[in-house]
């Protein structure tokens, strides 16, 4: 005679539905970080400054501007004089990719806007899918995910967005989550 019962203990079901809730937040945010990769691409720093294998100093402060250097003028006054022997003093300093290099930050700064747009849309979405679905274990779930997804996108952009658009995106996210606070749970 097999008989089986049940052997699952409440405590080892509350483990398995925490343990899928945390998969499926963590899944959830790691699908959204790689599908944004996928989708959009991100700048890099070899697309806007190339690296050679040699690397010719330049020395005149025209053809530093002209190749979208900054020149930077030698400001060190020698204390003892110069011995007809040593080499001249350079005039300044060449920073030939410094045009380059403000491109790829400007670059990466709308690319990081972009990315935390997304995230905080996808992440209130999440929430707002949360609260309305029946099943507890997937309303926690998408629910949290979408927290997750705002921290996320938060820590990302947070240093590099100007003030007006964390207000107006912080605004639109509590807006939502106050009327889905409002919608679902004022019944």
């Amino acid at each position: 005679m097999n008989t089986q019962t049940n052997s699952h203990t409440p405590t080892q079901s509350r483990f398995v539905k925490v343990s899928l809730i945390v998969a499926i937040v963590i899944v959830m945010n790691l699908f959204f970080n790689y599908s944004i990769s996928f989708v959009y691409n991100e700048p890099t720093y070899d697309q806007f400054i190339k690296s050679t294998q040699v690397v010719i100093e330049i020395k005149d402060k025209d053809v530093c501007v002209g190749v979208g250097g900054q020149w930077t003028e030698n400001s060190y006054i020698p204390e003892k004089p110069i011995m007809k022997s040593d080499a001249p003093l350079q005039k300044g300093y060449c920073d030939q990719n410094y045009t380059n290099q403000k491109n790829y930050e400007e670059a990466r700064k709308i690319y990081e806007r972009n990315v935390f747009i997304t995230l905080v849309i996808l992440g209130i979405i999440s929430i707002v899918v949360g609260s309305f679905v029946t099943l507890s274990i997937l309303s926690i779930s998408l629910s949290w995910g979408g927290v997750l997804s705002l921290v996320i996108a938060s820590m990302r952009y947070w240093n590099s967005a100007d003030k007006l658009i964390k207000v107006l995106i912080l605004a639109a996210a509590l807006g939502t989550l106050i009327w889905v606070a409002v919608k679902r749970f004022s019944k």
